[in-house]
């Protein structure tokens, strides 16, 4: 969506630079097309813009809600009382001879820095077009850069989590620019310390941003045309390889947007604004897979998908390798669960007339077709969250920030 910024007036102290006279809908910032207006609206083209928003925001006890993509959230229909920053930054800062591959033993690889506003996918293009490795298999996912270190964003066999160096962030509790190596972040499966500051103690309650919002990111790759070493078998057995070997990066991506095309989890819908595909109208995987207990895992149906679970720490920061299994957890799929506790592809509360359903494609897709509310969305999470709870005894968790919602 492209806005024109109005000139900040002189003569009124909470103007923001940057802040926009007509505030768009949430449902015009986020892929699930729903939301209702908000208060105020920053988009944010400088890190000093950046920063004086969530600080003023922040100064003046204003909840604050930083938008990156909007991929990742469900705003209520009531909107959201408060600011909304959308950073719009773009571009990277390349050096490639800083970082050192330790498992050959030489240095020459890619060290990457990207303002937080930029296009996770543009970039991605990027770097398999420099032979930058890593990133590869995360072709194709929504968003921004500074959602992806938040999220520890994550598809067949890959995660951000195994290229990030550091993230450079504004503490809102300090009020100061604060730096968080990798082994201060606490990666894990979608999730990082990031995330888990969205909410503090019972007295610091940051939601629905977090504490340290993100002003950059750091990545170290190596330089390569072969990728990672493949950790997923379904893109395996689409590139010919096994599991744990390599492919060439473009190979990869292309294969990656195949697969997530395939299961409408791309953006980019495929019939033109007169008939747009409803399967794209949604926030990507809605429910993450859960990871039980080896216990636990014991009770599923012999059936039912077991996943390894692997660490989300690297052993080198110059580009993911299969991490070390960690046994006493199993990961399942959410998708299976779902199928399995009856619920069908394209599945809605109504029928076929629900204006939210189950993605005709891929069971883990909640979407919009075309006239859902924020309400209509929670009603169907809330069914497919308990009817697998039902089934199979297993709380499903949502992956999407619900903003001013609960289910």
């Amino acid at each position: 969506m492209s806005q024109t910024a109005a000139k900040p007036a002189e003569d009124d102290p909470t103007t923001t630079a940057g802040e926009h006279a007509a505030a768009p809908s949430l449902s015009e910032l986020t892929t699930l097309r729903v939301g209702g207006p908000v208060d105020r609206y920053v988009e944010a083209t400088t890190e000093t813009e950046l920063i004086e928003a969530v600080r003023s925001a922040d100064d003046a006890g204003a909840p604050l809600l930083v938008v990156g993509g909007g991929s990742n959230l469900l705003v209520a229909d009531e909107g959201f009382d408060g600011v909304v920053v959308r950073d719009v930054r773009q571009g990277l800062d390349a050096d490639l001879s800083a970082a050192c591959d330790v498992e050959e033993g030489a240095c020459g690889g890619a060290t990457v820095t990207l303002p937080a506003g930029q296009d996770w996918d543009a970039f991605v293009a990027q770097a398999v077009a420099n032979e930058w490795v890593g990133v590869e298999a995360l072709s194709g996912i929504p968003g921004t850069m500074g959602a992806a270190p938040v999220q520890n964003i994550g598809a067949y066999g890959q995660e951000v989590a195994g290229v990030v160096a550091a993230v450079r962030t504004w503490d809102r509790a300090t009020g100061q620019r604060r730096t968080l190596t990798l082994s201060e972040l606490g990666f894990g499966y979608r999730t990082s310390i990031l995330k888990r500051t969205m909410r503090g103690t019972a007295s610091e309650i940051w939601y629905p941003t977090p504490r340290y919002v993100v002003l950059d990111v750091r990545l170290q790759m190596r330089m390569g045309s072969l990728s990672a070493p493949i950790g997923y078998a379904e893109l395996a057995r689409r590139l010919g390889v096994e599991v744990g070997q390599r492919a060439p990066s473009a190979d990869v991506r292309a294969a990656v947007l195949e697969l997530r095309g395939g299961k409408g989890m791309l953006l980019d819908g495929v019939g033109g604004a007169d008939a747009p595909d409803h399967d794209r109208w949604s926030a990507g995987s809605f429910f993450t897979n859960p990871v039980l207990s080896a216990e636990e895992a014991e009770a599923l149906p012999d059936d039912a998908p077991r996943f390894p679970v692997r660490s989300a720490t690297p052993t080198t920061t110059t580009g993911p390798a299969l991490g070390e299994i960690d046994p006493s957890v199993v990961k399942t799929s959410a998708a299976w669960l779902i199928e399995h506790a009856g619920f069908t592809k394209g599945f809605g509360i109504a029928g076929e007339n629900s204006p939210a359903r189950l993605s005709t494609r891929h069971t883990l897709a909640l979407t919009n077709r075309g006239g859902a509310t924020a309400q209509d969305l929670v009603a169907l999470a809330r069914a497919v969250r308990d009817g697998v709870r039902d089934e199979f005894g297993i709380e499903l968790e949502p992956e999407p920030v619900l903003v001013g919602l609960a289910l």
